[in-house]
């Protein structure tokens, strides 16, 4: 199923966010200017967990929330 499958089938919040969080992991690479990355990293950092897991919990919420 694909995202678009599950947001047009009127999933809930829970559902998108349990489907977006499955998966195998794949790199990538994003250009952001270093100011970005930086207070990025460092708010990572303050609420105790990694760059990573940050950067992919953003994601998530964003794309999991209701229009």
């Amino acid at each position: 199923m694909k995202y678009s499958e599950l947001v047009d089938s009127g999933a809930t919040s829970t559902q998108v966010m349990d489907y977006l969080s499955e998966g195998e992991p794949t790199p990538i690479t994003l250009r952001v200017p270093r100011n970005l990355k930086d207070a990025a990293a460092e708010t990572a950092r303050l609420r105790g967990v990694s760059f990573s897991a940050f950067i992919r919990s953003c994601i998530i919420n964003e794309l999991s929330e209701g229009d």
